[in-house]
């Protein structure tokens, strides 16, 4: 049976077994590849995604429970909190092998929509969870700040 999902402001119809975490629904059923697999397990932060607003883990999250709800890609993830955070990630030279930074920026912008003017501990708090291989973590607070700043 199919699924209606808004992913991106755009409705489609998902055949995928019941259960199926959101991300292969993403990977491979929509060729969406800039979000990424990572763990499996909720632990690292590549698959995170917004779901009405929120970063989740779409790794976890079985696609047939988000039929109403509105999903956020790295791909189309909009407004002045995502502009900002991309600019400033672009300044500060954020990635490295660029593999997690889409979670990463999801989760970035996820904070910026809420808090305008994060202190460490509220970046901290958001960014917790989100893994780094290559260890931007001081990069990615410098962009974060920086970009709440231009916002």
């Amino acid at each position: 049976m199919a699924v209606t999902l808004t992913i991106n402001g755009k409705a489609q119809a998902i055949e995928a077994a019941p259960g199926t975490p959101l991300l292969w629904v993403l990977r491979d059923h929509l060729k969406m590849t800039g979000t990424k697999f990572g763990c499996g397990v909720a632990q690292c932060g590549a698959c995170t995604v917004h779901v009405d607003g929120q970063p989740i883990r779409s790794c976890i999250t079985p696609h047939d429970t988000l039929e109403n709800a509105k999903i956020a890609t790295i791909e189309g993830v909009e407004g002045s909190a995502a502009a900002a955070i991309r600019e400033a990630w672009i300044a500060n030279d954020v990635p490295q092998c660029g593999y997690c930074q889409s979670g990463q920026i999801m989760a970035a912008t996820a904070l910026l929509e809420g808090t305008a003017n994060p202190s460490d501990k509220d970046i901290d708090d958001a960014m917790s969870g989100n893994l780094c291989r290559c260890a931007t973590y001081m990069s990615i607070r410098r962009a974060i700040k920086e970009a709440a700043s231009n916002m």
